[in-house]
């Protein structure tokens, strides 16, 4: 009999595992520990088409640092914030330590803009170097226009768990300027863990300088994760 397969692929599961555990840079020994697993049963979930027990993909996603929507596929083409409300959610304030905790590294954020033609917001792949936000886009771009001028600019990145309608963002405002020194451009080239996902012609270095950086959890007593004070 042949079953028919929603549009994300029931089999991505272990595609989706993979591809995480390596944006992480973790191992399967990591992962496997982190999940009180083996590496050998990660490797059979990752290669195989498999479908591991519900208390295990709450472990793995959490090893992971998602959930077990992204894991799986099941939001990758629907818009974020879909659920209902938490049970007695509460806003939390997060300090600068804690911002730049949550966002460094590297990852996709959106950057807004603003201009003659009115208010934009581009997504960007950014990675965090010496305190910097750093990313990448076409010379000819309305946003290398406006951010090689030194205009004042927003970052956002934010990441949300849809099983528990809990969450947090960040956002970062600062100058910005274009990097035309050749060999700081290498710098950050060999810096950059990945090209941008758009693909071809985006070869100009912008880097953004936060001059005050804020974030906000929602969070949800009880929800896994939280402790006494609400945060992770």
């Amino acid at each position: 009999m042949t079953s028919t397969v929603g549009s994300h692929g029931v089999g991505d599961l272990g595609r989706r595992a993979a591809a995480r555990r390596a944006q992480l840079g973790l191992s399967l020994e990591d992962v496997a520990a982190r999940a009180g697993s083996t590496p050998g049963y990660l490797a059979y979930v990752e290669e195989q088409i498999s479908s591991p027990s519900p208390a295990f993909l709450v472990r793995l996603a959490d090893a992971l640092e998602t959930n077990i929507q992204d894991l799986a596929g099941a939001t990758a083409d629907l818009p974020q914030g879909a659920a209902l409300a938490g049970h007695h959610p509460r806003m939390d304030e997060l300090d600068e330590t804690e911002c730049w905790a949550l966002i460094d590294g590297h990852g996709v954020g959106r950057v807004a803009i603003g201009g003659e033609d009115g208010p934009a917001v581009f997504p960007v792949n950014y990675q965090v170097v010496d305190g910097r936000i750093v990313f990448m886009t076409a010379a000819d771009s309305r946003l290398a226009r406006t951010t090689s001028t030194g205009a004042e600019v927003a970052f956002e990145q934010d990441r949300l768990d849809e099983a528990f309608s809990q969450g947090w963002s960040v956002l970062a405002v600062g100058r910005t300027r274009a990097v035309l020194d050749a060999a700081e451009v290498r710098r950050l080239q060999d810096a950059m863990h990945s090209r941008p996902w758009a693909g071809d012609g985006r070869e100009t270095f912008v880097t953004l300088a936060p001059e005050r950086v804020t974030g906000r959890r929602i969070v949800v007593p009880g929800a896994p994760g939280t402790t006494g004070t609400g945060r992770d």
